[in-house]
């Protein structure tokens, strides 16, 4: 059986598109590439590719988080935005809504994470096996039992937002993996904005995108 078309792009998610740079809005709920499984086929990078045959992701974010992407249309400017995401020189900034209300106003989460062996695709804090991670989070305001956050990953681990938030004792409103199921429509995780020096220009580059959800509301008991 021949392999399915992706689906088209929507234009609405370009923010940028110059340079052999692209920078796109993900919406909530779409790979940013494909995953194993014939329900898996369609993804953010297919669909560029569509238009953009050349184009490569350079970092990805989670099926259930929105916001910010970069994509590389030329491979030269790929290897250097993919070293300067390795060499931490990209600023990633995102917002969450989270259950409960933090004992303070800001912190930093140094925990190590490891993929969970025997429930993939779950990681966890690990002091033994993890890889070092560090988030910072401060608290933008808080509404009932919910309260928004905003993160700023230094590393770029997967579920490393999602993990951390659990372990912290605030799991994401609408994580399906991590936090309560059927708390929310979606995840209320999003890449709110991005900030880079151009490899190549040498311009400073930031983008940023508004929080696409409403604030989490109690569930009636």
């Amino acid at each position: 059986m021949a392999a399915s078309t992706p689906a088209s792009l929507d234009p609405a998610w370009i923010v940028q598109a110059s340079h052999g740079l692209l920078v796109l809005d993900k919406p909530a709920g779409l790979l940013s590439q494909p995953g194993l499984g014939p329900h898996q086929a369609d993804a953010l990078i297919r669909r560029v590719q569509r238009r953009w045959p050349q184009a490569q992701l350079v970092h990805r974010l989670d099926r259930d988080t929105s916001g910010l992407l970069l994509v590389a249309l030329d491979p030269a400017l790929h290897r250097a935005l993919s070293i300067a995401f390795a060499e931490r020189r990209v600023e990633k900034h995102y917002v969450a809504d989270v259950q409960g209300v933090p004992q303070a106003e800001a912190g930093r989460i140094d925990w190590p994470l490891a993929k969970c062996q025997h429930q993939p695709p779950r990681y966890a804090v690990d002091a033994h096996k993890g890889k070092p991670c560090r988030t910072d989070w401060r608290l933008l305001e808080t509404h009932g039992a919910f309260s928004r956050l905003a993160l700023q990953p230094h590393t770029g681990r997967s579920h490393q937002l999602r993990v951390h938030l659990q372990a912290l004792g605030h799991p994401i409103v609408g994580d399906p993996l991590y936090g309560r199921a059927g708390d929310a429509p979606r995840m209320h995780l999003h890449a709110t904005a991005l900030a880079l020096t151009h490899p190549v220009s040498g311009e400073p580059l930031r983008w940023s995108s508004p929080v696409p959800f409403e604030r989490p509301v109690p569930i009636p008991a």
